[in-house]
């Protein structure tokens, strides 16, 4: 675990070389998180982007140093959720023909299309356990929900997974 508390300091002080050292740390999760999430790579980069003004807005905001990483990645599934929600306004165009990331091989169609059908809250809870790395307990400050329940559900949307990519016999 880091400690930012030096950093967070800084940057709530108004220093942005503090605040980019933060943001360095955190920065590949949340694009892969958000690609993940959002399946188009500029949704993911906007939604990126609009957690990082919103945190640097608000640092002062942040009561404890040492939960920045839960802190932002919070911020960021509001900014997925919202960006999610806006998929379905009639006025807005969808890009379907996004490849998940700029590495799209052939192999990964199976999964990904699998992926695709996961519903939203389980893409999220899938990319942060797998793309970043978070804990159960982490994922949990995050989304608001029990360990325990994070745990019974990234458990189920991986047979889920397992079920549709094992081929019959």
């Amino acid at each position: 675990m880091n400690d930012y508390s030096a950093d967070v300091q800084l940057a709530r002080e108004g220093s942005t070389d503090a605040f980019a050292r933060l943001y360095s740390t955190v920065y590949e999760d949340l694009y892969h998180i958000a690609l993940y999430s959002l399946r188009n790579s500029h949704d993911a980069a906007d939604a990126v982007s609009d957690t990082v003004m919103d945190a640097f807005c608000s640092i002062k905001k942040l009561r404890k140093p040492e939960k920045f990483r839960s802190w932002i990645m919070t911020i960021l599934a509001v900014k997925i959720k919202q960006k999610q929600r806006s998929y379905f306004e009639p006025n807005d165009e969808l890009n379907d023909n996004s490849p998940l990331s700029e590495n799209f091989s052939f192999e990964s169609v199976e999964l990904r299309e699998a992926v695709e059908r996961l519903d939203n809250e389980s893409k999220l809870l899938l990319s942060m356990s797998v793309l970043g790395g978070y804990s159960s307990d982490e994922i949990s400050e995050v989304c608001g929900i029990r360990p325990s329940t994070v745990r019974s559900k990234l458990t189920r949307i991986k047979q889920k997974l397992r079920l549709e990519l094992t081929p019959e016999l």
